[in-house]
């Protein structure tokens, strides 16, 4: 007589494998995990629950701001420069919904494809799916399942929908804004609500007419003002110094990730 076993135990051993796999820094397993986070599973949430007890503790930085301002590129820039300090980088980039689908439209993903044959970077689009703040539902749980799977610096890029995207400041560490010349009444906005509470503020396209007078305009409420010009990667090695310097200055307990650049780095930000 053949005893077969129970659906309970056959789902308990399936989501401990799968926690190993994760642990173990085994990419599709941390893409299965992420997706069965997205459809609200059970095993996706018992996989979690194991998860969040792991002793691995990532540097998270929220990359956010108006679209247009070119924040997936200063993304791929920070991944080259995280990668050449050695470290293991993880991005969830948020974007909107498919009218068809519901999935992400992909458009941040596009735009590091220079990343995605490297075996020590993991890029995700997640999809709002509904979701306000800026941020997908599932993108909490998707950071922890990084930061299992041994990623040292996690990036993740909002939606850009404007001064109330502030849901990434429960998540990231640090939380840089991004704006760009000539935005006017946009930056005015956000001087209302996000560039509040933003850690640091960058001026990407800071070759661009007017870019001295948005950074002039944004030191008088902003801590810590840069710019950059992503494209060439102009003032990137500036912003991975102001992370590390904000990142040192959290609670001590707090066991991040250390993110320094090497001590020949020069800081060129305003305060």
């Amino acid at each position: 007589m053949t005893v077969s076993t129970p659906p309970s135990m056959r789902n308990n051993a399936s989501v401990m494998n799968l926690v190993e796999q994760v642990r173990a820094g085994n990419v599709r397993a941390v893409s299965r995990v992420i997706t069965l986070l997205e459809n609200h599973d059970r095993d996706g949430m018992a996989a979690l629950d194991l998860l969040v007890s792991s002793s691995c503790h990532a540097a998270v930085i929220g990359i956010t701001g108006y679209p247009g301002a070119g924040k997936s590129t200063v993304v791929a820039q920070l991944i080259t420069a995280y990668r050449r300090l050695g470290m293991k980088v993880g991005v969830l980039a948020v974007d909107i919904s498919s009218p068809v689908t519901g999935g992400a439209l992909l458009g941040d993903r596009i735009r590091m494809q220079e990343h995605t044959l490297d075996q020590k970077v993991y890029i995700r689009s997640m999809a709002t799916r509904g979701q306000h703040g800026g941020l997908s539902a599932a993108t909490r749980g998707a950071t922890c399942v990084l930061e299992a799977a041994g990623y040292e610096v996690i990036l993740i890029e909002t939606i850009g929908v404007g001064q109330n995207e502030v849901d990434v400041l429960d998540i990231a560490d640090t939380v840089v804004a991004v704006v760009a010349p000539g935005l006017g009444d946009e930056v005015q906005a956000m001087k209302a609500g996000l560039l509040e509470v933003a850690h640091i503020v960058v001026v990407n396209k800071s070759d661009l007419a007017g870019a001295d007078t948005t950074l002039r305009d944004l030191m008088d409420c902003c801590p810590t003002v840069l710019q950059t010009i992503a494209t060439s990667g102009k003032g990137i090695s500036d912003l991975v110094a102001a992370i590390a310097e904000h990142q040192q200055g959290q609670s001590p307990s707090s066991n991040h990730q250390d993110v320094s650049p090497p001590p020949t780095t020069k800081k060129g930000y305003v305060r």
